[in-house]
């Protein structure tokens, strides 16, 4: 089976330009393949997990992968997928962004020896000159064909600025422009981006009289079609000073039985011959695929040792003992006491839990929050410095969020 076909199996590939030149260059290691990441905040989240795994596949098949670092496209912002205008980042910002996602993509993709490529599209994008573009470039672009795209049909209805009109010009260009400089012939991409990615292949076309490919790989969506990656306190991040070990590997741990198999089968590297006699499995079994899925990827993310710590810190928790020490934690101060005492609200809005007071009130009211095993009854209920006579408290918040509580 070549690496195409895997792809296929692992139902990876969502739409291709041209099956049979995609199929011949991915398999036989011809293709020089680009995906762009817009550097929108200072780590990469799960949204790009599929991507980057992608990048991982076609180079271990001999293929070349160049990431793209969004430094220009950055400061406009891509319309897909957003009912409003992102925010405007600075420079410097985008910067650090770009320094982050680099350190993080070392994990996946090997840039030793030429194997990859890491460039930015702000050293060709940011010095264009405007009358050239539109002569050399805007010609090429019908607006009434550009209307037509998914990504801006979506904000059309709250209102389209000309900033954001511009980000499928400016894509295209980046296509255009690596394709002449470093001979990519290739674009990857989500779904999403699929209007995207045809005007670069048909930029260069026109521009060059040459065939460039795209494909589209599915988006990661759970069983009520929504995307996957995000929690109630936001995204799941890649960084693990901003979703740590432990909650990355709880986030795979729970997800719905009905999105383990599918996520095993595009995600994890193991053999899909492992993966088939995974489908049978009912119960317990799948809480055992559920256990392997987040294990793999947590080691793919944070690496082997991080995940084993995790898995143990989670298998202790739902077994009852009393190993915490790899359990998120969060660190109460003298200041957050009053009187020797500090509301249970207090705390989770301190571990980032709820987003406000009336939340925690709610989830209180509903049986959702428990200390040390005990549920919170009253939204008003306080622990007191005597309460950490073990040198810390264990905060519950529904069955399967947990975290240690100390005192600095």
């Amino acid at each position: 089976m070549g690496v195409y076909e895997e792809l296929q199996a692992r139902g990876l590939i969502a739409q291709v330009t041209d099956e049979k030149e995609i199929r011949d260059l991915v398999n036989n290691g011809k293709a020089v393949f680009y995906i762009g990441f817009d550097p929108t905040a200072d780590s990469l989240h799960v949204g790009h997990f599929m991507a980057l795994c992608l990048m991982k596949r076609l180079q271990m098949a001999g293929n070349k992968p160049i990431a793209l670092i969004g430094g220009g496209t950055g400061m406009i912002g891509d319309p897909s997928g957003r009912s409003d205008m992102r925010q405007m980042l600075t420079p410097e910002t985008i910067q650090h962004n770009c320094d982050c996602f680099k350190k993080q993509m070392s994990r996946f993709i090997d840039f030793s020896d030429g194997k990859a490529l890491m460039v930015n599209n702000a050293d060709w994008l940011m010095n264009l000159n405007y009358i050239e573009l539109l002569r050399e470039v805007g010609a090429c672009f019908s607006v009434n064909r550009m209307l037509t795209a998914e990504c801006y049909k979506q904000r059309m209805e709250k209102g389209l600025s000309f900033l954001e009109f511009n980000y499928m010009i400016m894509q295209s260009y980046d296509f255009y422009e690596l394709f002449q400089k470093y001979g990519c012939n290739m674009q990857f991409g989500g779904d999403d981006q699929w209007s995207n990615m045809l005007g670069g292949t048909e930029l260069i076309r026109r521009k060059l009289g040459k065939d460039a490919y795209a494909m589209t790989i599915t988006l990661l969506l759970n069983s009520e079609g929504k995307k996957m990656g995000k929690t109630q306190s936001g995204a799941v991040w890649l960084d693990e000073n901003k979703t740590s070990p432990f909650d990355f590997y709880q986030y795979w741990r729970n997800v719905d039985d009905a999105d383990v198999l599918k996520c095993i089968r595009m995600l994890t590297f193991l053999p899909l011959e492992e993966i088939e006699k995974m489908e049978s499995w009912q119960g317990s079994e799948l809480n055992k695929a559920k256990e392997i899925l987040a294990y793999e990827l947590t080691a793919l993310v944070h690496g082997e040792e991080k995940a084993t710590k995790a898995q143990e810190a989670a298998r202790a928790l739902f077994s009852g003992a009393a190993n915490t020490d790899n359990m998120p934690t969060v660190a109460l101060s003298a200041d957050d006491f009053e009187d020797g005492q500090v509301q249970i609200i207090k705390i989770m809005l301190k571990a980032g839990l709820i987003k406000s007071n009336g939340e925690g009130r709610r989830l209180i009211q509903q049986g959702g929050v428990s200390v040390d095993d005990q549920k919170v009854t009253d939204p008003l209920s306080t622990v007191s410095a005597a309460d950490f006579d073990k040198g810390h408290i264990i905060l519950k918040k529904g069955k399967k969020v947990f975290y240690k509580v100390t005192v600095e």
